[in-house]
């Protein structure tokens, strides 16, 4: 069991130990759950199986998360971002000690606190959206519906607003969010894209990454350059039909 700072039991640490550790620890147990049997088992399960007279089956590797173990860390960085203090100075063992929790709790879960950050923009974003594949329209509405729902995201969660406004002078925070949230995106569009294109619902002529930028860049503009401008329902479906009379194959 990982200790707090100053000692005291870590009242969220799952027991895992970090990664390169021994194994042989069971699964995170939530507070008030039955415990184990007497002989060091670790499960009932277990001890029931020893009374039977047969060998518990070996554990297994790894270990579900905690939710309420991640949500509590979650919420200690985003309430220290709410006060005011700068992503430079939000550093594990202060976001631990505020969540009530052990450094190596958090460690057990993220390589450092940019793996942590982009974690927490995800989960206070809206989900990646599934595209319904009955048409290119229908992709590219549903891609850009996506986009204006993160804008207006953005907009109401202080989360969103702390964490990007002092992402870009962060570079590796901004690296650790591009590769793992922007780019997998991006390839969603260019993959819709592709498939009109081969559909006959879009000009092969073009730059697949042209069409992509022509698609979303209203989006963009309106959530990153102009922070302020409107994003009103149905915009989705006004930009695709619009930049389609151009993009509709030649007769």
């Amino acid at each position: 069991m990982s200790l707090q700072d100053g000692g005291a039991p870590d009242p969220h640490d799952d027991g895992r130990p970090p990664a390169g550790s021994p194994a042989g620890a069971g699964p995170e147990t939530p507070a008030g759950s039955p415990a184990g049997a007497a002989d060091g088992s670790g499960t009932p399960a277990a001890h029931a199986a020893s009374e039977a007279g047969r060998e518990p089956a070996p554990a297994r590797r790894g270990r579900p998360r905690s939710e309420a173990v991640e949500q509590a860390i979650f919420d200690a960085a985003a309430g220290l971002l709410d006060e005011g203090v700068p992503l430079a100075d939000l550093s594990v063992e202060r976001i631990a000690r505020t969540a009530g929790v052990g450094k190596a709790t958090i460690y057990r879960r993220w390589a450092g606190k940019e793996e942590l950050f982009v974690d927490l923009v995800r989960s206070v974003e809206p989900p990646d959206p599934v595209l319904p594949g009955t048409s290119v329209r229908d992709d590219l509405v549903a891609l850009l519906e996506s986009l204006r729902q993160r804008g207006l995201a953005k907009r109401s969660s202080a989360v969103l607003h702390h964490v990007f406004s002092q992402m870009q002078g962060y570079p590796k925070l901004w690296d650790a969010y591009h590769h793992t949230v922007i780019e997998p995106r991006r390839r969603i569009g260019l993959d819709a894209v592709r498939r009109g294109m081969e559909r006959g619902e879009i000009r092969a002529d073009l730059d697949v990454e042209f069409v992509n930028d022509l698609l979303t860049g209203p989006l963009l503009l309106r959530t990153v350059i102009r922070p302020g401008a409107t994003l009103e329902p149905g915009l989705a479906e006004r930009v695709v039909d619009a930049v389609m009379e151009g993009l509709r194959p030649r007769a």
